[in-house]
C-alpha cells in the first residue's frame, strides 16, 4: 500500500525510479541523527542526462524542468535511506541548487524553483525548505543541473 507521499506523486503523474547510483568515490546519502544529507543529483530523465547551459543552450523553462528531475532523483533517495517508506519524511531542510550557466546569466533561482515548486506540490507543508541557488560554469557530463538535499525523517 502506497503512503500519502506516493499516492500525491501518482495523482501528479511521478513514478520515484530506482534511486541513481553515485558517479564517483561517495555514498548517494549520509544518515546522521534524524538528518539524510543527500548527494548532488544530476537532472536526467529516462533518456539519459539533461544538458545544456542556462543563457545559451537551454531557456530557463528548460532549466526549471530540468531541475524538477533533480527534486525527483532527491526524493528517490530519500525513500532507499527510509527503507521504502517515505512517509517517514518529515520535511526538505535545504536544497543547494546549482545551474550550469552564462557568466552573465542571472536566473539561477526561477531554474531551481522547478525544484522547489515540485517539492511543495508534492509535499505540501514538508516540501518547504531554505535553499541557495547558484551558478557553475560547468556541472557533471555537461548536465543543466545538479541539487543536493538534506532531509528530516523519522
Amino acid at each position: 500500500m502506497m503512503g500519502k507521499f506516493e499516492t500525491k506523486l501518482t495523482q501528479m503523474g511521478v513514478t520515484l525510479p530506482d534511486a541513481p547510483a553515485p558517479a564517483a568515490n561517495y555514498v548517494p546519502y549520509a544518515h546522521v541523527g534524524n538528518l539524510v544529507y543527500v548527494s548532488g543529483q544530476v537532472s536526467q530523465d529516462t533518456q539519459g542526462f539533461i544538458v545544456g547551459k542556462l543563457g545559451d543552450t537551454m531557456t530557463t523553462e528548460e532549466g526549471a524542468a530540468a531541475a524538477r528531475t533533480c527534486a525527483i532523483s532527491l526524493l528517490a533517495q530519500v525513500k532507499v535511506a527510509c527503507n521504502g517508506d517515505l512517509d517517514r519524511l518529515v520535511r526538505v531542510v535545504k536544497l543547494s541548487g546549482f545551474v550550469n550557466s552564462t557568466q552573465d546569466y542571472t536566473e539561477q533561482p526561477a531554474v531551481i524553483n522547478g525544484a522547489s515548486d515540485f517539492l511543495g506540490q508534492a509535499l505540501g507543508e514538508a516540501g518547504k525548505h531554505a535553499r541557495a541557488a547558484v551558478s557553475a560554469p560547468s556541472l557533471p557530463m555537461g548536465v543543466a543541473v545538479e541539487i543536493e538535499g538534506i532531509f528530516q525523517i523519522t
